[in-house]
C-alpha cells in the first residue's frame, strides 16, 4: 500500500468516516513510488489503502474514476493532476424486470 512519508507514531488511526485533508511535499522518487503503489493496488482490485505514519484510509471504490488534468502555461507554469474516486456502493441495485 502506498505510504506518504511522515514522522509518525507506531499506532495508526484507521479513518473510515469524516473529513481529512493532508498535504505533503515529496521529491520526485517518493512521488513516483507513491503513484506506482497506488496504481498497482487499483490494478489488483477495487480497494486502495493510503497511509502515513499516523493514519490509514482503506477505501473501496467504483468506476468510473475521474481524472482531471489542468495545465497553466504562462507565468509560473503549473500542471495539476487530480484523481477522484467515488466510494463503492455496498448494496446491489434491485433487479427490475
Amino acid at each position: 500500500m502506498p505510504e506518504i512519508p511522515s514522522e509518525g507514531s507506531d499506532e495508526k488511526k484507521v479513518i473510515t468516516e469524516g473529513d481529512l485533508e493532508h498535504e505533503v511535499y515529496l521529491n520526485r522518487e517518493q512521488t513516483a513510488e507513491f503513484l506506482i503503489a497506488l496504481g498497482e493496488q487499483m490494478k489488483e482490485g477495487d480497494e486502495v489503502t493510503v497511509e502515513t505514519g499516523d493514519w490509514r484510509i482503506p477505501f473501496k471504490f467504483r468506476e468510473p474514476i475521474e481524472l482531471e488534468i489542468d495545465f497553466e502555461g504562462y507565468g509560473e507554469r503549473e500542471l495539476e493532476i487530480e484523481l477522484e474516486m467515488k466510494g463503492k456502493r455496498e448494496d446491489e441495485a434491485p433487479q427490475v424486470s
